[in-house]
């Protein structure tokens, strides 16, 4: 039986072939219509541009901080109390402010003759304490016959003060009760974050002309890797990011369902923004001239001085803060007061004509203060705090402190900073990553990779009294 064959119109050749030399469009590329892409490769750049350089904001932490195991629910400290007894109050109109009644806190530590320094605006009177009573005192001045009249008089407002010794008369017996220490017991429970990244074995076994890279080291033709190292590096970020913007839970007798207060379990941690807006020190505004800057410089000192006192300092600022205070030093460069020079010089030793000029500085000292001044990647990065401007940079303390952990039972010495993170002799959840899937690892039937990613972890801050948030 003969065999029939019959060209089909799909084939690259004409339908009826040409015998003759002539310009039938079927037996030529159409470089009018199609364009030269239909014959010539384009010229590839196979390695993806990183146009953002590093976009990791993570390092933060592990500058200022360290890590350290938990085996619980939550992690308690306890901080130190003030060692001197606060005499501060208000005094009230009428028979209070003739009385030199002035009214403190519950459980103040004021006991009857004690000596106390009590300052307004008018000045400053040493008294003697004559009468207290639970949220009251009484005390009277040496050197006149009341508060209300003399060469001091006081107001009706609010009395600053602290007790610095006693008085008493001879073959007196003492009858006040002893003061106990005080102390802060701090809490703070670790948050469990997760995250996911799925590709399906098809696309995992596909190879791209893009070479790849990314920040977790991931390199070559494989679509997957890139997707997989951002996820990676991404999730570090959460990592620090929940231990910097955590907040607690607001816990409400009555939840409206659908509200914010609506978290069920979840109880938030304390992350470090919160820790120093509750027990720290939130300095708003004065970087905005190198005058102003000076002057905020020197407030802080002053709030410095009545916390720890902590010599060294870490500052870490956004691109506005940071040039504020490059200009706040470069201003007194050559500074005059009067016809003397009272300003400094920098850049005068060493300097050729090729030498670039550098006009930042990394350090500097204030008063007995050093303060070590580093740019801060999240509050610049325009999709996080880059495009807010409420934060402009914290000023953390350099070093360690004493603190007794109830957990363990006893003194530690330890950053102000540190993350705490679940772990066991069989669970280890600082950074726990693990593969599920048919690719890769045949755990399952699904026909793709899942790259799960877990941590459960808090950040402890020590001493956020020692702390600046700088705001705006």
């Amino acid at each position: 039986m003969a065999l029939g064959l019959t060209p089909s119109s799909a084939l690259n050749i004409p339908a009826t072939a040409s015998a003759t030399k002539s310009a039938v469009p079927g037996n030529y590329v159409d470089l009018r219509d199609s364009g030269w892409a239909q014959q010539y490769l384009p010229d590839l750049m196979e390695k993806e541009a990183e146009v953002f350089g590093n976009r990791t904001i993570s390092g933060f932490l592990a500058q200022v901080g360290a890590e350290e195991a938990m085996a619980a629910d939550q992690v308690v400290w306890s901080e130190q109390g003030r060692l001197h007894v606060s005499a501060s109050g208000t005094i009230a109109d009428g028979t209070d402010l003739a009385a030199d009644k002035i009214t403190v806190a519950t459980g103040h530590g004021i006991r009857v003759n004690d000596t106390v320094v009590l300052n307004q605006a008018a000045g400053t009177l040493k008294c003697l304490v004559t009468e207290v009573g639970d949220d009251y005192y009484k005390a009277f001045p040496y050197t006149q016959a009341n508060m209300d009249s003399g060469a001091i008089v006081f107001t009706a407002s609010a009395v600053t003060g602290f007790v610095f010794g006693s008085e008493y008369k001879k073959g007196t017996s003492y009858d006040n009760k002893g003061l106990e220490p005080s102390f802060a017991s701090l809490t703070n429970k670790p948050a469990i974050i997760k995250d996911l990244y799925e590709v399906s074995g098809s696309d995992a076994s596909a190879i791209g002309w893009i070479e790849v890279s990314g920040e977790e080291g991931q390199n070559g033709y494989l679509w997957y890797l890139k997707g997989n190292g951002d996820t990676m590096a991404r999730f570090t970020d959460y990592c620090e990011m929940t231990c910097i913007e955590g907040e607690l839970t607001v816990k409400t007798d009555s939840v409206t369902a659908g509200t914010v207060a609506d978290l069920g379990a979840l109880s938030g941690t304390e992350g470090l923004f919160a820790a120093i807006k509750a027990r720290g020190t939130v300095a708003d505004a004065g970087f905005d001239s190198a005058s102003e800057s000076l002057a905020t410089m020197d407030t802080l000192l002053k709030r410095f001085d009545t916390q720890g006192a902590i010599e060294e300092n870490m500052m870490f600022l956004n691109r506005e803060t940071s040039l504020a205070i490059d200009d706040m030093l470069a201003s007194l460069n050559g500074a005059t007061q009067g016809s003397n020079l009272v300003g400094t010089s920098f850049g005068l030793f060493d300097n050729s004509a090729d030498m670039a000029l550098n006009l930042g500085f990394t350090g500097f000292r204030r008063g007995s203060y050093d303060f070590y001044k580093s740019d801060w990647k999240y509050l610049n990065d325009a999709t996080l705090r880059g495009s807010f401007d409420d934060i402009t940079g914290v000023i953390a303390p350099a070093g360690a402190s004493n603190v007794y952990d109830q957990i363990m039972g006893k003194n530690m010495k330890r950053p102000f900073l540190h993350v705490r993170y679940r772990a066991s002799q069989t669970e280890n959840r600082k950074m726990k990553t693990w593969i599920t899937g048919s690719v890769g690892a045949a755990t399952s039937k699904l026909d793709a990779m899942e790259v799960n990613y877990l941590s459960e972890r808090c950040l402890v801050t020590q001493g956020a009294n020692n702390f600046v948030l700088m705001t705006k």
